[in-house]
């Protein structure tokens, strides 16, 4: 617990960062949550698509603010990101940003299936800094392009599925095609991580090496419970990165 004390106290934003980037970082996460429930609404687009779209445009601003500005960044930008996901769930059923995120088949557990994703991307985001410090952006980066990439691919190709643990009486599926496609993604998002690791060098042994990671990956996602890989993603695939290749 003093760990978990230790880490928010020491990456809490200046008062500078709170004035300035707390706007921006709102404005943003809730641009990205709009446009996400835009689509929906307007394009028509399944959840599958619309709640993906809003974890790869998180995922990739908080790979992107740590890169630029560190934990401290991260932080800011995740809380800010925590207000407009609690606000959308304020506004409940029927709102374009609830509406973006919550799929119809976790009925009548919608709310829940968006609270548990927030908390898993929680704990695996703090688990992941705390245990890995730099290779946690690996983890960013798999969980929002691997991970991401798997149920929109399902929803649209989808065609041989299989069960996954769920945590509520929800009938919770995933696709073989969607695994592949988190395999190849994942791969790809790991090789894009190495390059911003001071620790780490992209070269031919670390490229035949991420191989099994991004299987190992595809396994992880492939069995986490329904609601849990965001927090799963986040903490293997720099494990996995500290045992094969570091």
């Amino acid at each position: 617990m003093n760990m978990i004390l230790d880490f928010f106290i020491d990456n809490f934003p200046s008062a500078r960062a709170l004035l300035t980037g707390g706007p921006l970082s709102l404005l943003w996460a809730f641009s990205c949550l709009f446009f996400a429930g835009y689509l929906k609404k307007t394009k028509h687009l399944k959840t599958g698509y619309s709640r993906k779209i809003f974890h790869f445009l998180i995922f990739m601003t908080a790979a992107f603010v740590n890169w630029q500005w560190g934990l401290p960044g991260v932080c800011l930008f995740g809380g800010m990101t925590s207000l407009v996901v609690f606000y959308a769930i304020l506004r409940g059923e029927g709102n374009m940003l609830y509406e973006a995120m919550a799929r119809e088949k976790d009925a009548p557990h919608r709310t829940f299936y968006i609270i548990t994703p927030y908390f898993a991307t929680l704990i695996g985001g703090v688990a992941s800094n705390i245990l890995f410090g730099s290779l946690a952006v690996i983890g960013y980066l798999v969980t929002g392009i691997g991970d991401a990439i798997g149920e929109p691919v399902g929803t649209r190709f989808g065609k041989h599925q299989y069960r996954v643990p769920s945590l509520r009486n929800v009938k919770s599926t995933r696709s073989y095609e969607g695994s592949g496609a988190v395999f190849i993604v994942s791969f790809l998002a790991i090789l894009a991580g190495i390059t911003l690791v001071p620790e780490l060098k992209l070269d031919a042994t670390s490229i035949l090496l991420a191989l099994p990671v991004a299987i190992g990956c595809m396994l992880v996602e492939a069995v986490s419970p329904h609601g849990w890989d965001n927090a799963t993603m986040q903490i293997i695939p720099p494990l996995l990165i500290s045992l094969f290749i570091l």
